[in-house]
């Protein structure tokens, strides 16, 4: 498919970077133009995009944290979704609807039904928030338990279950709200008491680093929540939907959440939705009075369609045993690189040996013709999420650039 370059609204690149700056974000702006990371987003489609203004074309590699897992545009779902204009708009949050019905039939049958419940929203702090909420009603406690360094959203329930940096500024940290290193199951059993109404991780904290779970662990977590009475929620915004070979990442650690929350890859870059997974129990907690949490936009129809959409590609045979077969490609292709690669399926991250190489080896990257990014709570770390549908000859790319910038 041609695409025609969408037209800019200033003629220049530093007319963007000052509206932007004026209007949008100076720190962003400034930042950007510190680090000489000046791109501004033109034609995008499947695995890269091109800036607008020197056309010079970069593999996506960050994916907006998985937003981009099935590429820019991708043609199954941006059909649908351009059929879905003719007759739709986002619908009415007050009314039954059959394609919120569809969707959420589809999401339940992924955790073969247990979590049968759904409640959508716009983006995933919004439903991290929600399910935090149901938490805290069902169990009529208040804890919230989270990793150290951890990342679930910028909104208020979300925020504070994060890292301090993020909190701190707008004065939203409470003490109900605790945090332990992650992969220490001791410090979870130090936590976790009859106060505690969730335990709120990652399954991989990307913004962490990308630590992968000790052998153990999370079936450990699920078992400490189960023997305490507080629910265990799993953030798979960014490591759910395919992105590690498996529909969700949990799958390869023998654990059952309460609730997962899911995000970002739903939309397919097209239209903004996300999800809550729940239990019966927690779901139940809408049963008496359904109004008690509502998102106007959430599970909006269009994004119900975009969503139906990933799900057939997703779902589609073989799509999964190519995803683990992509990695298992970069993992031969980035043996014996001077970092450390944590892995699982297409979650890939570079962890270099000293603080802020991340930083330095995003920069690297991107002038090389890869957009990534670091890890923002460990700047030792790039994180490298490639889109799931890159061919192998892409892959081999990708690699080839990565081995060419580290040696």
């Amino acid at each position: 498919m041609t695409l025609t370059a969408p037209e800019q609204p200033y003629p220049t690149r530093a007319d963007t970077f000052a509206a932007f700056s004026a209007h949008v974000s100076r720190g962003k702006a400034a930042m950007f133009q510190k680090y000489g990371v000046d791109v501004v987003m033109g034609e995008r489609q499947g695995t890269s995009f091109h800036d607008a203004f020197d056309g010079r074309r970069l593999f996506n590699c960050h994916c907006n944290g998985g937003v981009y897992n099935l590429g820019h545009r991708h043609p199954a779902v941006l059909a649908a979704l351009r059929g879905a204009l003719d007759t739709l708009d986002v619908g009415n949050h007050h009314l039954v609807s059959g394609l919120r019905a569809r969707l959420a039939e589809r999401l339940a049958a992924t955790t073969e039904g247990r979590l049968p419940g759904v409640v959508f929203g716009v983006a995933g702090g919004e439903a991290i928030d929600l399910a935090i909420k149901v938490a805290r009603a069902a169990t009529r406690r208040r804890g919230v338990v989270s990793a150290s360094g951890g990342y679930h959203g910028h909104t208020g329930l979300a925020l504070a279950a994060g890292d301090a940096k993020y909190r701190e500024p707008f004065l939203s940290s409470a003490a109900e709200f605790t945090q332990v290193p992650f992969n220490d199951v001791e410090a979870l059993g130090r936590a976790v008491d009859d106060t505690t109404a969730a335990v709120l991780f990652e399954t991989i904290p990307a913004t962490l680093g990308m630590p992968i779970p000790e052998p153990g662990y999370l079936h450990a977590v699920g078992e400490l929540c189960q023997a305490r009475g507080a629910k265990l929620i799993l953030d798979e915004v960014q490591t759910g939907l395919g992105r590690t070979g498996t529909c969700w990442a949990h799958e390869q650690d023998d654990v059952t959440p309460d609730a997962i929350v899911t995000g970002k890859g739903l939309s397919g870059g097209l239209y903004p939705i996300a999800a809550t997974l729940l239990s019966r129990e927690l779901h139940a907690v809408f049963d008496e009075d359904p109004f008690r949490h509502i998102s106007t936009f959430g599970g909006a129809e269009l994004g119900c369609t975009a969503a139906l959409a990933v799900l057939d590609v997703i779902e589609a045979p073989g799509f999964l045993a190519r995803v683990a077969a992509l990695g298992e490609r970069f993992a031969r292709g980035l043996a014996g690189a001077p970092f450390e690669l944590r892995r699982r399926g297409m979650f890939m991250g570079l962890k270099f040996p000293f603080e802020d190489a991340g930083l330095m080896g995003a920069k690297l990257l991107i002038d090389a013709g890869i957009f990534a990014v670091w890890a923002n709570n460990d700047t030792s770390v790039v994180q490298l999420l490639p889109p799931l549908v890159c061919t192998d000859a892409e892959a081999d790319e990708i690699i080839g650039i990565v081995r060419r910038v580290f040696g």
